[in-house]
């Protein structure tokens, strides 16, 4: 407890899933939060139900001004900003390369690119005269790894990736560190519905995730996400930037269910088919 007393932070996409699990993890933690979303119904009734230490705006992440409004918010109900936390994304465009829709392409880079970007800017803008803030943005396995999702998200998450490296790299010279969590498949609402075709079914997502994971009968929930946002937050991550931290089960170093290809012992394997030594 307390491994956040006295910070700032802002979330977008902080209504459901991810973000509204790091929202109730960092005032938990001792941090005092803006949460910004479309969904205005399900963000209010968060930020309520965290008392005075939350507030709610409405918060489409395409828009710049949007944004900007959300930083300001956060300075003048609560006098700073320590914590960006670029959390908002969707699933987007789908389907073979030869057929996605041009607009649907763009409007998924919009949301996950631009919106960082967006979030970067402005918080940069009011982290750089306290020289001190960390900048937290959500990549994906699927941004390290080819394969692992829709090409807009895919293409997407890897500039996430990118831009994180290149942006602690500059302000790194402000004091602010800059970072970026890649997690795999979560029993988040999204997930849900692409998994179980219903995303308000959690329990029989974990259920199903937990079946294919390579860590045995665990599945990745939305808490494992806080978690890993908490510590890049906190002072705890204090030496660590341009990093892409990854809440994967292995995933991106090739851990799999079924396990290692070479798993039992066998006397060892030589030139022209010789065994042992």
């Amino acid at each position: 407890m307390g491994r956040l007393d006295g910070k700032v932070a802002a979330i977008t996409g902080a209504a459901s899933g991810f973000g509204e699990a790091a929202a109730r993890l960092f005032v938990k933690e001792g941090a005092r939060v803006v949460l910004g979303d479309i969904q205005d119904e399900k963000g209010k009734a968060v930020a309520a139900s965290l008392g005075n230490k939350a507030v709610f705006v409405h918060c489409d992440v395409t828009s710049e001004n949007d944004i900007a409004a959300m930083v300001d918010t956060a300075v003048s109900k609560f006098g700073q900003l320590d914590i960006m936390y670029n959390n908002a994304g969707i699933v987007g465009a789908v389907g073979p390369i030869d057929t996605t829709p041009a607009n649907e392409w763009d409007r998924t880079i919009h949301i996950h690119l631009s919106g960082t970007f967006y979030g970067m800017k402005h918080a940069a803008r009011v982290m750089k005269p306290r020289q001190t803030g960390s900048i937290i943005s959500m990549a994906s396995t699927a941004g390290i790894m080819g394969g692992l999702g829709p090409h807009a998200y895919c293409a997407a998450k890897h500039a996430i990736v990118g831009l994180t490296k290149n942006v602690a790299a500059e302000l790194c010279h402000h004091g602010i560190r800059v970072n970026a969590i890649a997690p795999a498949g979560m029993a988040t609402a999204m997930v849900a519905n692409i998994s179980v075709g219903d995303h308000n079914n959690i329990e029989a997502t974990i259920k199903a995730l937990a079946s294919s994971s390579p860590l045995k009968n665990r599945a990745g929930v939305a808490g494992d996400v806080a978690n890993a946002a908490l510590w890049l937050a906190s002072d705890e991550s204090g030496y660590t930037t341009g990093h892409t931290l990854t809440t994967d089960a292995g995933t991106t170093t090739g851990a799999t269910k079924a396990g290692p290809a070479f798993g039992e012992y066998q006397p060892m394997i030589r030139e022209a088919g010789k065994r042992g030594m």
